[in-house]
Order: structure tokens, then sequence, then C-alpha cells
């Protein structure tokens, strides 16, 4: 990842909830048909815990955002048995091939082992091979919400 870029913990009174929130919405939003901008914000901003579920985390080129990934209990609602996910894994279109996807993954995949998740999940529908190059695997495919996607999990080792 290039120098220039940080990666920070985004808590819920961060100025950039919004503009995350927004980028969210715009990708995603129509798997939550009928929910406002207003409403994802909202339910972003309580994504944005002090620690381990939820968490939210951006990566920063001087004040701006330019990556986002989030753990969660919940990100999909017909699977309530997996628990906790790795959600809205995001990087701007013109910082795309530099690494920050897989560090935002890394960072969530640490917040989970350090508050002792051993296994947590994700769905996509187009970026499987991404995270099985990060050593996911697929547990399931199916349609979400009108999307064909795949379900992964990554075991983690227990933190020494």
């Amino acid at each position: 990842m290039d120098t220039d870029l940080r990666l920070i913990r985004l808590g819920d009174a961060s100025p950039h909830v919004a503009t995350l929130a927004g980028w969210a919405h715009d990708e995603w939003g129509h798997l939550h048909p009928g929910r406002e901008l207003a409403a994802a914000i909202e339910s972003f901003r309580t994504d944005c815990g002090p620690a381990g579920v939820p968490s939210v985390f951006a990566v920063m080129h001087e004040a701006r955002p330019v990556g986002m990934a989030s753990l969660v209990a919940d990100d999909m609602s017909d699977r309530q048995d997996l628990t906790p996910w790795l959600a809205s894994v995001y990087v701007r279109p013109e910082w795309r091939g530099r690494g920050i996807a897989s560090r935002l993954v890394r960072r969530v995949e640490e917040e989970a082992q350090a508050h002792g998740h051993r296994r947590f999940y994700l769905y996509t529908p187009d970026q499987q091979a991404l995270y099985r190059r990060l050593g996911w695997k697929d547990l399931e495919d199916r349609r979400y919400r009108g999307e064909a996607v795949t379900i992964m999990h990554r075991d983690l080792a227990p933190m020494p």
C-alpha cells in the first residue's frame, strides 16, 4: 500500500460517515429497497463501534477516505446463523490496484481475531478471486435479494 495512505478506525462522530455510507448506498443500496440515504447513513453510523463487532475502517489519503471495510454482526438478513461478517469492502475506482482492499480485509480479519472470532463470513457477487487469494473459502452459491452471490468464510487461528 502507498506510504502516503493510512488506515484508521472510523468513529460514529467522524465527518466521513456520510461519505462512506453514501458509497455503500450507491454500491449496494439495491439490496435494501426503499431505504433512503438518510437511513443508510444512520445505519452505517451504528456500525462505527469502538472495537470488535461492529467496526468500520477507512484508508485515508491526506484528509480524504479512499476505501473502507466493516466488521458487522449481520450482513445477510436471512442467514442469522452466520456471524460476524466482513462487509462494505469498497475502494474508490481511481485508487484500485494498489493493495488497499487487501489491506482493509486483513485489518478486519485482525479485528475479528483479536475479539475471539475463529470464523467469519462475507458474500460477494463478483470478487471471489480476490477473497480466494486472501485465503477465503467458498461456502455457498445462492441468490440474495435477486442477485447471484457466493457466501465465503475465513477461519482464523486463535490468538496466542
